[in-house]
């Protein structure tokens, strides 16, 4: 009988596969979708730069949130009771013609970049369609390829708090992981992308629905679950300003860990593990 050979793991320095087609798909497409949703729905709060707790927000009810400029012309943000100048850059700026203009957002966060309430609409829902189908497919898929079993499912010892601070020690002192280890999610992975994916994206698909008039129509306990539309609002700008963060966050990791591996392991799949300093010496 012929000895079987034994495939040697991976080590540090090899080019291994990383990301499966599906999810290097869905990432791109995502991350088209997400720049696409997030400027056309500032222009679409640039109509009314308000926000409210309830079922009804006008110019005269109580907000939790302004973003305005004052009659003298100084821009600014109101949270609560906190409220911070923004003159040039949020409330009043000027437009590349060099016109001084009034509104939340500027016009290179928008789509469009001139003020068009109904064209950010048609940009907005065609766009939430892209999310919500785009989703579901790779909801469904990971379950199929065991990706969310095998990568994003978090294991009870890795709930342990002692686990979960020393991942976090670890990143403060950006202390990646090598060789072979570098091909598993930490916890903090996981939980960020368990939360995007379970959470954040579910919460803006549903919270969009609940600021639809038509949503009324068919099932209004979805708006009513957030009592009222115009938390349903809030709550959909929160949850959007959260996956900002997350993308923030997301492209300074990239740029620590290496961006030229990183990028083209979500572009080929392909991935260089990192090598032990001791390999390197």
């Amino acid at each position: 009988m012929k000895a079987q050979s034994v495939v040697p793991p991976p080590r540090g320095g090899d080019l291994v596969k990383r990301h499966r087609l599906s999810t290097r798909i869905w990432h791109w497409i995502n991350a088209v979708t997400l720049v696409v949703l997030l400027m056309s729905g500032l222009m679409i709060f640039n109509a009314h730069p308000h926000l409210y707790w309830g079922q009804y927000g006008a110019n005269f009810d109580a907000s939790w949130l302004d973003i305005g400029a004052t009659r003298s012309g100084e821009g600014f943000v109101r949270i609560g009771p906190l409220r911070f100048g923004t003159t040039g850059v949020l409330g009043i700026w000027t437009d590349p013609e060099g016109v001084t203009r009034a509104r939340a957002f500027p016009w290179w966060a928008t789509i469009p970049s001139g003020y068009s309430l109904a064209d950010a609409r048609i940009w907005h829902l065609a766009f939430a369609w892209v999310l919500a189908l785009g989703l579901l497919a790779y909801m469904l898929w990971s379950l199929i390829n065991g990706h969310l079993r095998r990568d994003i499912h978090i294991h009870r010892r890795e709930w342990k708090p002692a686990h979960i601070w020393h991942d976090v020690k670890q990143h403060a002192r950006l202390r990646f992981p090598t060789g072979e280890a570098a091909l598993k999610y930490n916890v903090l992975q996981k939980l960020s992308y368990a939360g995007v994916m379970f959470v954040l994206i579910p919460l803006m698909i549903v919270t969009g629905l609940a600021m639809s008039p038509g949503t009324d129509a068919w099932a209004p306990i979805v708006t009513e679950a957030f009592g009222g539309r115009q938390s349903a609002r809030s709550v959909h700008f929160i949850c959007a300003w959260l996956l900002v963060a997350f993308f923030i966050v997301h492209i300074v990791m990239v740029v620590l860990a290496g961006p030229i591996n990183e990028v083209r392991s979500m572009i080929t799949g392909r991935y260089r593990l990192p090598r032990e300093k001791a390999e390197d010496a």
